[in-house]
């Protein structure tokens, strides 16, 4: 034991020794020298040459590479013609009367109280009549425009050339015809022109001290007919815009914003839904109806018309002097609202689709009959070459179909038609026609212009359905002219909506580019449209139409430009994924070594 405690006790002062020994050793290391001024100097310059480098030049060229372009938009501006606020579309029709039996102070004195009558029964202040005496053509009543009456007053002269304008700019003209059998009132609306003829019968003409007359009366409710349609067409467009500026609103931004927005939503709806009227529920859902069966404004369509037949005959037909005859001059008179082009195509041996059952004979009718649930599946979309988009616009495919000889001739069961339309595809016109030899000296059978002319005339009707045309008055031209003015006040209203996307998705999108062009596109826009509502209001729908056009061309190149859907694809996230690898590396030797050298630029002013 004692042994034991000796060798313990003997290790301590040996490592005692070791220990003392280090700390020895380490009091003799030297320090290292004290970096020269110079040196110093240079470690600085090092440090500070970086940091102008990535300053200086380094971030202005990440900037101006990197940066994203936002032209500016009057953003006010876009966002209350979304609103409605900006304009407030007017419709005043010219209404010409021609009275040239009647004496010009009895003629004047009637075309005012007819004036009042009509207002009386009008009930949608965006959409009057403005009557005109066709001799002195100034208007009797002083709620027209200022142009008008202008206009108006500055006849006195006889300007032939500006009362022919007048004429032609007019609606309507009511020729007042007076016939000596004629009892009662009687009206008759020519159906190839824009004149209504109202025969009156002796005696019927008002005193000029009457408040009231039959005859007023009579010609204000005939006018209001004429129009009933097209007013409720547009009140419908106007309603609808309403709606669709609502909705928007009513889902746009939370918290005070969104009461800000309602706020601004109920104005609009009370500045339009004020001079409109409330359409019945049965004539709502029919408007309804018709505008979803017809196509969206396009400024070209592209026709194709089709023959097709099961069997070899016909092989030719006459279809260029058809067209020439039977449908171009339809299309002429719709260029000022789009262009069209027509391509025509003959198919033999077209069989019909197999989901089509074969058709069955009817012997109380003598004819073979399709069944009305097979007509969906009618076009043979595997078989026959239909194209659904030839051309820059829009396609319409109208196929004429000739059945097997025997099986002529062939109807729709039940209602026993011959035709049926295709909503936003086309129309179909089976032709019952017996196929002769073209001339005797040859066995090719044909069909001639006059065989094609029924088909060619339902499909005319068909397109103006397409269009969006009023079913009533039964006058074409007085169908195109409303046709032009509910296309105006659409497009009026669809150019404004974009205005408003494109003004909002700039709010929403800070990140987004916004090139000079869509800023262009969108000063030309503003310009059109308050072109659009000053021609409206002045009544030269023509012309508002044409402003119209461009307004919304102008509107879609802005929205849709490709140069601003790229960046929505790169969102902060994206960049900051892309820049730490490379700021990572490199700033922090950069950052540490700043750091370094400034506190020991602290530590020595202190020391001094």
């Amino acid at each position: 034991m004692e042994d034991r405690m000796s060798t313990f006790s003997g290790t301590v002062p040996d490592a005692s020794v070791s220990s003392s020994k280090e700390r020895v050793v380490a009091s003799k290391r030297k320090n290292p020298p004290p970096e020269s001024i110079e040196n110093i100097r240079t470690r600085s310059h090092i440090i500070l040459s970086f940091w102008s480098i990535i300053i200086f030049l380094g971030l202005p060229i990440w900037w101006w590479t990197t940066s994203i372009h936002r032209a500016r938009l009057p953003l006010r501006d876009m966002l209350e013609w979304a609103d409605g606020k900006a304009c407030k579309p007017a419709f005043p029709l010219q209404i010409i009367i021609d009275a040239p039996s009647i004496q010009e102070n009895e003629a004047e004195h009637l075309v005012r109280i007819t004036q009042h009558a009509i207002d009386d029964l009008n009930e949608f202040s965006a959409h009057h009549l403005r009557l005109r005496l066709a001799r002195s053509q100034i208007p009797l009543n002083i709620t027209g425009s200022p142009r008008l009456l202008a206009e108006g007053a500055s006849l006195a002269g006889n300007n032939g050339e500006e009362i022919a304008r007048l004429r032609k700019e007019a609606a309507l003209t009511v020729r007042l015809l007076g016939h000596n059998s004629t009892a009662n009132f009687r009206a008759e609306l020519q159906v190839h022109s824009t004149t209504l003829d109202v025969y009156y019968g002796p005696g019927q003409i008002p005193s000029i001290s009457s408040s009231s007359s039959g005859l007023a009366n009579f010609i204000a409710i005939k006018l209001q007919e004429l129009f009933a349609e097209e007013q409720a067409t547009i009140a419908y467009i106007l309603s609808s815009s309403n709606a669709a500026t609502y909705s928007h609103h009513s889902s746009a931004g939370q918290g005070p914003s969104t009461q800000t927005s309602q706020t601004t939503a109920a104005s609009s709806r009370d500045h339009r839904i004020g001079q409109s009227r409330t359409q019945p529920t049965e004539l709502a859902a029919r408007l309804a109806s018709r505008m979803a069966k017809s196509l969206k404004y396009a400024p070209a369509y592209h026709l194709t018309i089709s023959l097709f037949t099961p069997t070899s005959s016909p092989s030719t037909w006459d279809i260029e002097s058809a067209l020439a005859n039977y449908l171009v001059p339809l299309l002429d008179s719709l260029s000022g609202i789009s262009n069209f082009t027509i391509d025509t195509q003959l198919q033999l041996y077209a069989t019909l689709s197999p989901s089509v059952q074969k058709p069955e004979h009817d012997p109380d009718f003598g004819a073979w009959t399709l069944r009305e649930e097979d007509l969906s599946g009618f076009i043979n979309a595997a078989e026959w070459p239909l194209s659904p988009s030839i051309g820059a616009g829009p396609t319409l495919n109208f196929v004429v179909y000739v059945p097997d000889q025997a099986n002529v001739p062939l109807v729709v069961k039940g209602s026993k038609a011959s035709s049926w339309l295709i909503p936003q595809w086309g129309g179909v016109f089976i032709l019952n026609t017996l196929v002769r030899a073209s001339n005797e000296s040859t066995s090719s059978p044909a069909l001639s212009k006059e065989a094609i002319q029924p088909a060619l005339l339902t499909f005319s009707h068909q397109l103006l359905s397409f269009l969006g045309a009023p079913q009533s008055p039964p006058s074409l031209p007085l169908q195109l002219q409303t046709l032009t003015r509910v296309r105006a006040a659409s497009l009026l209203f669809s150019a404004s909506s974009t205005m408003g996307s494109l003004a909002r998705l700039t709010v929403a999108l800070p990140s987004i580019a916004i090139p000079e062009t869509v800023s262009t596109a969108v000063d030309t826009t503003l310009a059109q449209l308050r072109k659009t509502c000053e021609a409206l209001k002045d009544g030269r729908f023509n012309d508002a139409l044409g402003h119209a056009r461009v307004a919304e061309a102008e509107a879609e190149k802005g929205f849709f430009e490709k140069s601003m859907v790229g960046q929505v694809y790169f969102p902060d996230e994206h960049k900051v994924a892309v820049y730490l690898p490379l700021l990572g590396p490199v700033g922090v030797p950069l950052v540490l070594s700043a750091v370094k050298e400034l506190r020991k630029l602290w530590i020595s002013y202190q020391n001094q």
